[in-house]
């Protein structure tokens, strides 16, 4: 495995990417970076950068560019994330990823390819439990339950996981992302995994590249 590994993970929802991410940083001792993390830590703080980002997203507002790399930049300052780290949702477009290599040198992109089809069957059979909030999936899961496997309780879906919320994400996805994809492909940083395996094997492919 090489050292400093900056690591930027693609790919559609329900690909796996977060599942993915967190067993890429317990094998390489990197922190797993999300960009809902990254933005709960931001507003929390009271310096200038988290008060701005917290009043545009009060007002209902995008964060620019600008400062969504600035609070990606801060994060990768602490000290966890000196020998490397896996960026799970940023960067998001093209632009974001050009300003974002004007600073830092990205050492490898993961994109894990799914089929739409494959994205409805996965997300609409993601069912969270009611009272633990764990997650199981009705298709997948090998030994899914009608009830939580955790506390027994009653499992829901989400509603974001309904198939027209799902077409929109898809669409979204590949308006903003599937460009960057590209971008990296020509920069000859992009490795794809085939996100259809399951997920020991989609890890196994990915291990190769470390």
């Amino acid at each position: 495995m090489n050292k400093d590994m900056k690591i930027v993970m693609l790919g559609i929802i329900g690909a796996g990417k977060g599942t993915q991410s967190k067993m890429i940083a317990r094998h390489c001792g990197i922190p797993h970076i999300s960009t809902g993390d990254i933005f709960r830590e931001a507003v929390k703080n009271e310096d200038d950068l988290g008060r701005k980002t917290r009043e545009i997203m009060k007002s209902g507002g995008l964060v620019p560019d600008s400062i969504v790399i600035d609070i990606v930049r801060k994060r990768l300052q602490k000290p966890d994330a000196q020998k490397g780290y896996i960026l799970d949702g940023f960067p998001r477009t093209t632009n974001q990823a050009v300003e974002f290599g004007k600073g830092e040198s990205v050492s490898i992109v993961f994109y894990i390819s799914l089929k739409e089809d494959e994205v409805l069957r996965r997300l609409k059979g993601r069912r969270i439990c009611a009272a633990c909030k764990a997650e199981q999936n009705i298709y997948l899961d090998k030994d899914a339950r009608d009830t939580c496997r955790k506390c027994g309780g009653r499992l829901i879906q989400r509603e974001d996981d309904t198939e027209e919320t799902i077409r929109v994400r898809i669409k979204t996805y590949l308006e903003q992302t599937q460009p960057l994809i590209e971008y990296y492909r020509e920069k000859g940083l992009l490795s794809e995994i085939d996100g259809s395996q399951d997920i020991d094997a989609v890890f196994a492919d990915i291990k190769k590249h470390l």
